[in-house]
């Protein structure tokens, strides 16, 4: 099987995070500080990579001009909690340009913005200070987010629980198993909620 990072970023974002990280044996969950800053975010896509100084944005503007629809912006921004490096102006351009979603290890703001807009956002923080426009940064390179190491073209995936990094080299593999732990789930959760069943009416039987 071969599938194209499309496909695979489709058939990851559609199974729960923790499927994906029980898969890769609990590796590439990233600290669960980073997590969506409005309820029900959720992104999948390959990472297109940004490092920049804590506080300073001058390359997540680059990044915009440079990512692919479908990319997720993958940001190493230092776990920096003093200055918001993006917020709903950012998101509403990136959302124009097909970017999938952010994920930050620092600070952003106007989250209620970003949630109208329909821009999921995972940060460390939500913080109304603005950023410095100054650089330095890099784009594409390997950046450590939330203690993982990100490569540009990871599949990177979002939910109400957090985020996990797949390694592209792996993502097929990951995505077999996720999908079996997400079957084997799913039929433990029936068995239960059959006892459960049986139990209550066995129970209204007895009265």
């Amino acid at each position: 099987m071969t599938l194209t990072t499309e496909q695979l970023s489709h058939r990851l974002g559609a199974l729960p995070t923790p499927n994906i990280g029980d898969a890769m044996e609990r590796l590439g969950v990233l600290d669960s500080a980073i997590k969506s800053v409005w309820a029900g975010g959720r992104l999948a896509g390959p990472a297109f990579t940004v490092w920049t100084r804590a506080g300073d944005n001058a390359y997540i503007h680059r990044a915009l001009a440079e990512a692919a629809p479908g990319d997720v912006v993958v940001v190493n921004g230092q776990g920096d909690e003093s200055r918001a490096l993006l917020g709903d102006l950012i998101g509403a351009r990136a959302r124009n340009a097909g970017i999938a979603g952010f994920v930050i290890d620092g600070a952003v703001r106007d989250a209620a913005g970003l949630e109208r807009v329909g821009m999921p956002v995972f940060a460390r923080t939500t913080s109304p200070a603005g950023p410095y426009k100054n650089g330095p940064g890099a784009l594409g390179c390997a950046v450590a987010v939330g203690g993982v190491a990100v490569l540009p073209g990871d599949i990177v995936v979002g939910d109400d629980d957090g985020a996990v990094v797949v390694p592209r080299a792996r993502a097929e593999e990951v995505l077999l198993a996720a999908e079996a732990v997400q079957e084997d789930e799913a039929e433990r959760m029936r068995t239960i909620l059959a006892a459960a069943t049986d139990a209550e009416e066995a129970a209204c039987a007895a009265r």
